[in-house]
């Protein structure tokens, strides 16, 4: 008569790998609830996530977001660093989230404020007011006096360019010294961009992806690679504002705005640098040659080009900006 052999008694594991497995299932639980939620973010809020990138890399560059009322603006601006102020002016259609991988660079060595320009961003915006060049830097005088600033640098880009030099233009007391980089409101060669600009078209409204695509690549030597359910709520805000946009725009197309840093020049006392993006599709590279000849009673003169970029130095080579600014800052 045979017998079946016993079964041998299970082996216990020993604690610490018990202990160590509970961990990996509670951090596996973890990453799939995390997962799901990115993923569900993505797909139905993916505004939640924009928001939380750009308040990341705010934290990253030691800015904190402040408001202020200045005039007829609620101002919504970013303020970090320690040391000598630099105000940095964000171009048209855009914020000051354009400037955050610079700020990281520069916070260690420099008190920053970001402003959002009054019409875009977070800061308020009246439908029946003027946001040309002229009015914009009247504003700018409101929120400086709020902020009590005295003996900044005013960085500007673009249409903020040229608010930084009407700005300077009228305030060599307060400004000490002005970049102005890749910026409108100079004379320069005129390319596609500015005949299509003068012919009536806004080329930057989009509708639709393939917009976004087509606007996009007139500033970027190399298309950003942004997901498509960004792209929508990218789309979505450009159709929400588009009568302001379209409005700004238009007013932008007069001599008395393409033209309003160059009619200036001569006011521009204190050091003021140029710096280009040599490929500019929008504001030809020629602009220097405008900025150097006509910088007649400039303290000093100073122009710098990159190459690799196209109309957004800050984004496609903000180490290389933060450099320059950061020399010529120190070297006046």
């Amino acid at each position: 008569m045979s017998s079946t052999p016993a079964t041998p008694p299970a082996v216990s594991r020993p604690l610490w790998q018990r202990l160590l497995l509970r961990r990996l299932k509670f951090l596996l639980g973890v990453v799939v609830i995390l997962a799901l939620a990115l993923g569900g973010s993505y797909l139905f809020a993916p505004q939640w996530l924009l928001r939380a990138n750009v308040t990341r890399q705010a934290m990253a560059a030691h800015l904190e977001t402040r408001t202020v009322q200045a005039g007829d603006t609620r101002w919504s601006y970013y303020e970090g660093g320690e040391g000598p102020t630099m105000v940095l002016l964000h171009g048209y259609a855009s914020s000051k989230d354009v400037w955050l991988k610079v700020a990281k660079e520069l916070t260690p060595h420099f008190h920053l404020i970001i402003p959002d320009l009054p019409g875009w961003g977070d800061s308020s915006r009246s439908d029946s007011a003027s946001y040309d060049i002229d009015a914009q830097a009247a504003r700018l005088d409101e929120f400086v006096r709020a902020l009590g600033l005295r003996g900044v640098t005013v960085v500007g880009h673009s249409m903020g360019g040229a608010i930084a030099g009407v700005y300077a233009a009228a305030h060599p007391d307060v400004v000490e010294r002005l970049a102005l980089v890749d910026s409108f409101g100079l004379a320069s060669k005129e390319k596609d961009f500015a005949r299509s600009a003068l012919a009536g078209a806004n080329p930057f409204d989009y509708d639709d992806r393939a917009g976004f695509q087509r606007a996009t690549a007139l500033a970027f030597e190399k298309v950003p690679d942004v997901r498509g359910r960004f792209v929508d709520v990218l789309i979505r805000r450009n159709q929400r504002d588009r009568a302001f946009l379209d409005r700004t725009f238009d007013a932008l197309r007069l001599p008395s705005q393409y033209l309003s840093v160059q009619q200036r020049l001569d006011q521009l006392t204190m050091p003021v640098m140029g710096l280009w993006c040599r490929d500019d599709k929008i504001v030809d590279v020629s602009a220097l040659d405008s900025l150097r000849n006509g910088l007649v009673h400039a303290a000093a003169i100073s122009t710098t080009t990159l190459s690799g970029c196209n109309h957004m130095p800050m984004l496609e080579k903000p180490e290389q900006t933060a450099q320059v600014l950061t020399a010529f800052q120190l070297s006046h």
